[in-house]
């Protein structure tokens, strides 16, 4: 199995418990680290009978590091939308993420790829959405550390517990009696619906608030926040 813990001891160096990385110390320290490692999955053989657990541990933690990568290849950078390599707008975030240039395993892969084909459609597991990150405030908070396929189940339950009972992701007001969430409900919608009857019945399993949300809980969606997770030491 891929070793980790390079990676892992990079999150724990680099990363706050608010999922801010310290993108500038990390490029001056270790700038060939992240690098170095991801290099050395080139041409590494992925076993064949590999887990469900193996498999989530293994491609969140490769997402999050080929994202950071790339973050750190051109930071210094205020937001991933729209200046990121010069592309305005909605296409440079598409471009960064649909480019099929990261060689791992003897394959070229995309952000998309390993999000879609991988995450989402062949492990079916929503919670990944409180995981992944795209470097941008308005994404789930990078763990300070790695995943790991022992740890992988009870990681993605504590992120989902996070993200959902952080007042800037999902907050219920009471007076208006409206559900206030990210946009990540909204864009993964089907995800969640494969678990729950509803957005508000999936939020309300793990939202620490007195009040039933229902099928009938009125939502609306918070604007998703494109500026870069940095950490101003």
């Amino acid at each position: 199995m891929i070793d980790f813990e390079p990676w892992d001891k990079l999150l724990r160096q680099y990363v706050d418990q608010d999922g801010r990385v310290n993108y500038a110390a990390w490029k001056t320290e270790q700038p060939q680290v992240l690098a170095d490692w991801l290099l050395s999955l080139k041409e590494s053989t992925l076993k064949s009978n590999i887990n469900a657990q193996e498999k989530l541990a293994l491609w969140i933690n490769l997402y999050n590091a080929l994202t950071i990568s790339s973050i750190l290849e051109k930071y210094p950078l205020d937001s991933i939308l729209p200046k990121i390599f010069g592309v305005p707008n909605w296409l440079g975030f598409l471009w960064f993420f649909q480019r099929r240039v990261y060689y791992i395993f003897g394959q070229h892969y995309s952000l998309a790829q390993i999000e879609n084909q991988i995450l989402r459609d062949e492990l079916q597991e929503p919670r990944i959405h409180f995981a992944i990150v795209c470097a941008s405030v308005g994404c789930p908070l990078l763990r300070p550390e790695a995943y790991f396929p022992e740890q992988v189940n009870q990681q993605l339950d504590e992120d989902t517990h996070r993200f959902i009972n952080n007042p800037q992701k999902v907050r219920y007001d009471f007076d208006s009696q409206t559900l206030y969430s990210s946009k990540i409900f909204k864009w993964y919608r089907q995800d969640f619906l494969k678990v729950a009857p509803s957005i508000p019945e999936y939020i309300d399993s793990y939202l620490k608030i007195d009040v039933p949300l229902t099928a009938a809980t009125p939502i609306s969606y918070l604007d998703y926040d494109w500026s870069l997770n940095q950490r101003i030491s």
